[in-house]
C-alpha cells in the first residue's frame, strides 16, 4: 500500500513516532474506484472516511426534484466522506462518486474510534477536517446566495485549478448552479 502522500498529510497537523506510524497504517485500507463507480450513496450509511491518493471524485446530491447539486470536487491529498452519516451512524445525504480511475485510503468508523484511544493526538487532525469541511460547506452556501454565476464561476476556477480540465462542463455547470446552456453562454460572454 502506497501510505506515503497520507503520512505526508496527516505529519502537517502531528508529528507520529515509528509506533504510531505504524499502528495507523494497520487499521488502513487501499481501494480503487473505476470512473463513474460510487464510493457512498444516498441512503446508505457512511462507514469510513476516504482519504483521496490519486484520482478525483465528485460530492453531490439529488434533490426531490431529481436535480443534481454538485458540492464539490475532491482529488488527490483530500479526505471525503458524508461526514452527517459518519457521525451520526445514520444513512446518509450524499453521493461521492469517482470521475476518473481514483485510488483510495480507508479507515472504518471503528478503526478510527480505536485510533483515538491508542493515539489521542489523532483527534486533532479530524477536528480540523471537520471545521475545514464546515468553513468550506458555509463559505459554499453563501456563495449561493450572495454571489453571481461569473462571480462563483471564477472562485472555482482559483479553487480547482489543477483538476479542472478533468471536469466536464455539465458538472462545472451544477456545481455552479446553473444549466449547462447559461454556463455556456456565460463562458462565451467571458472569454473562459
Amino acid at each position: 500500500m502506497n501510505t506515503k502522500l497520507i503520512l505526508q498529510n496527516v505529519s502537517k497537523h502531528i508529528k507520529l513516532t515509528k509506533e504510531e506510524e505504524t499502528y495507523f497504517v494497520s487499521l488502513l485500507k487501499e481501494k480503487t474506484y473505476k470512473n463513474k463507480q460510487y464510493i457512498t450513496q444516498e441512503g446508505t450509511i457512511c462507514k469510513q472516511i476516504t482519504f483521496i491518493n490519486s484520482g478525483c471524485c465528485r460530492i453531490f446530491n439529488i434533490d426531490k426534484n431529481g436535480f443534481e447539486h454538485i458540492l464539490n470536487f475532491a482529488s488527490h491529498d483530500y479526505w471525503i466522506g458524508d461526514l452527517y452519516s459518519i457521525i451520526s451512524q445514520k444513512p446518509g445525504v450524499l453521493f461521492i462518486q469517482a470521475i476518473e480511475n481514483t485510488e483510495v485510503i480507508q479507515i472504518s468508523k471503528s478503526d478510527l474510534n480505536n485510533l483515538y484511544l491508542k493515539i489521542p493526538k489523532f483527534e486533532r487532525i479530524f477536528r480540523i477536517l471537520a471545521e475545514n469541511a464546515y468553513v468550506e460547506t458555509q463559505n459554499r452556501v453563501m456563495e449561493g446566495m450572495g454571489l453571481s454565476a461569473n462571480e462563483r464561476y471564477a472562485i472555482f476556477n482559483k479553487k480547482y485549478v489543477t483538476i479542472k480540465h478533468l471536469l466536464p462542463q455539465k458538472q462545472i455547470a451544477l456545481y455552479l448552479g446553473v444549466t449547462p446552456e447559461f454556463f455556456s453562454r456565460m463562458k462565451k460572454n467571458t472569454n473562459s
